[in-house]
This record gives C-alpha cells, sequence and structure tokens, in this order.
C-alpha cells in the first residue's frame, strides 16, 4: 500500500488547482494505482484559527478540542487524496451523504497529532458508488479519534441497491437557528472548505442549487455545540450523521435534540419541520 507522508500540511492552492484539473480528466481515465495512504506525522493546532472555529460552530472555549476539529486538521489530505492521480473519482460533484466520528478520550488542544487518510471499499448506491474517507488521530502513538466521512461519486447507480440510513426520530424543535447568507463564507475561511456551492448565490447556481448551502460539517459541529451547551458531551463517544436535503442559505432552521441517558438524538428540520436536512445520533462508549 503506497504511503505519502508530509512535514506539514498540505497548501490549499496547490490542492484546489489540482482539484479542478482531476475534475476535468477523461472520463476514461484509469488510475495509477490504489490504497494509498497520506500521513501527517506532526500536526498542532494554531490558537487563533481554533478560536474562529469555534466562533463559527458555537462551540465554548476549553481545554480539550471540539470533537469536529479534528476533521478540520485531516481536511487538507481528505483534498490530496480526493485529487490525486490515482483516485478513481471525479472529486467536485462527489456528494456528501454522512460522517460518523468516534472520540476515545477528549484532544488536549496544545498536543502535537499523528493524523493518517486513506479510503475504504466502495459499494454500489441506488444512485451510484459510495465509499468512504477514512481518518484517524493519534497522541503518544495512540489512537485517540477517527472519523469516517461518506460519500457518492453519482451514476447510473443499482437500483436494488441499499441506502443505509439514519431513521427519522421526529423530535420536538429546541432551538430556531437563524442561518445567515454568509455563514457558507465564513464556515470555508475556519475550515480551509472553499467548494463553491458554499460561498456566492451564483456560485452555487452553476452546480444546480439555487443558492449557496451550508457545509454539512459546519451542522454537525453546530448541532453539537447546541447539545453540549444545553447539558455537555461525554468524554468517549460516537456521533453519527446523514445529511439529507441540502441547507439553503439564508434560511431558519429548527433544531432538536433528545437525551436518553448519555445517548443524544438529533436532527436539523426546516422551520415549519417539513424537510429534513440532517439527522444524528450520539452513543456514549
Amino acid at each position: 500500500m503506497p504511503t505519502r507522508r508530509y512535514a506539514d500540511s498540505p497548501g490549499f492552492g496547490a490542492l484546489y488547482a489540482r482539484t479542478v484539473k482531476a475534475t476535468l480528466r477523461k472520463a476514461e481515465y484509469e488510475p495509477d494505482h490504489d490504497g494509498l495512504t497520506l500521513e501527517l506525522p506532526r500536526a498542532t493546532v494554531d490558537q487563533d484559527h481554533l478560536t474562529a472555529y469555534r466562533e463559527v460552530t458555537g462551540f465554548a472555549a476549553g481545554p480539550a478540542l471540539p470533537v469536529t476539529y479534528p476533521h478540520i486538521l485531516a481536511f487538507p489530505l481528505h483534498l490530496d487524496l480526493m485529487s490525486d492521480p490515482s483516485f478513481p473519482y471525479k472529486p467536485m460533484g462527489i456528494v456528501h451523504l454522512g460522517n460518523t466520528i468516534t472520540q476515545l478520550k477528549p484532544l488536549p488542544m496544545h498536543a502535537e497529532f499523528a493524523i493518517t487518510v486513506h479510503s475504504g471499499p466502495e459499494r454500489p448506491h441506488p444512485k451510484g458508488t459510495v465509499f468512504d474517507v477514512l481518518s484517524s488521530v493519534s497522541v503518544d502513538d495512540e489512537v485517540v479519534w477517527t472519523d469516517t466521512t461518506t460519500l457518492l461519486s453519482r451514476s447510473s447507480g443499482e437500483p436494488t441497491a441499499h441506502a443505509d440510513l439514519l431513521p427519522d426520530p421526529g423530535l420536538e424543535p429546541t432551538a430556531v437557528w437563524d442561518l445567515r447568507a454568509n455563514l457558507g463564507r465564513r464556515y470555508a475561511a475556519a475550515s480551509g472548505d472553499r467548494n463553491p456551492i458554499h460561498l456566492f448565490k451564483l456560485s452555487a447556481q452553476a452546480f444546480g442549487f439555487p443558492r449557496q448551502i451550508a457545509h454539512g460539517m459546519w451542522a454537525k459541529a453546530a448541532s453539537l455545540a447546541s447539545i453540549q451547551r444545553s447539558g455537555g458531551l461525554p468524554d468517549a463517544y460516537t456521533v453519527r450523521v446523514d445529511f439529507r436535503k441540502p441547507l439553503l442559505l439564508p434560511s431558519r432552521v429548527t433544531f432538536a435534540h433528545q437525551r436518553l441517558g448519555d445517548a443524544v438524538d438529533f436532527a436539523i428540520y426546516n422551520q415549519d419541520q417539513t424537510t429534513t436536512h440532517l439527522i444524528g445520533q450520539l452513543q456514549p462508549r
């Protein structure tokens, strides 16, 4: 299995240029190899960047990282993987279906982290092919955090394939959120995810959306920050979300959550609760 190791996180400028090039490659393209693993053995947190991330997602200050923040540290490696000549799918247009994070212990914000990223096996989906980008974070050679980002490459698909979805818990709203038009640009500045569908109305319309949409990982982070403020989060847990309908900006949405002991079901709906944008489950470990 080929491995690429970095002394520092790859820069976004070159990564986005390579992403565009990878998207324009010919349909009959065949990858050079598969199973590429990317490693960043020494990653640290920029405290100003962490503060900006907390502000846009709603996480309170504290000695440990927000559970979704290591995804931001791993994201340049995600782009590097998906824009590599070995990657079998065109990166622009890939649909983010869901994300599962397991935190085995709180991550101290001043620690040095080792990050590993690779892709998992593909599987059929009614709308194409699904695959996972798998990330892990270690501190002192101990894995403390893992992330599974589930993605869809659209094609004719397999009509009999099973789409693995969380059931909608049908919760009553616990909060109303007014999301501004610039939310996507603010989160892009904090996360590095500058996909044009999140930035401006015109750039989103070029990809078939009526206007810009919120990042799925912002929605997950904001949900967990809200749960944390209302009663806290356990030290060790797995939290999965499915992204259902795009969350257009600006908009007013309802957030709902329900605790069952340390477990939490949560969801984001539109204002009148006729559309489900996100469904989540948190299970303590």
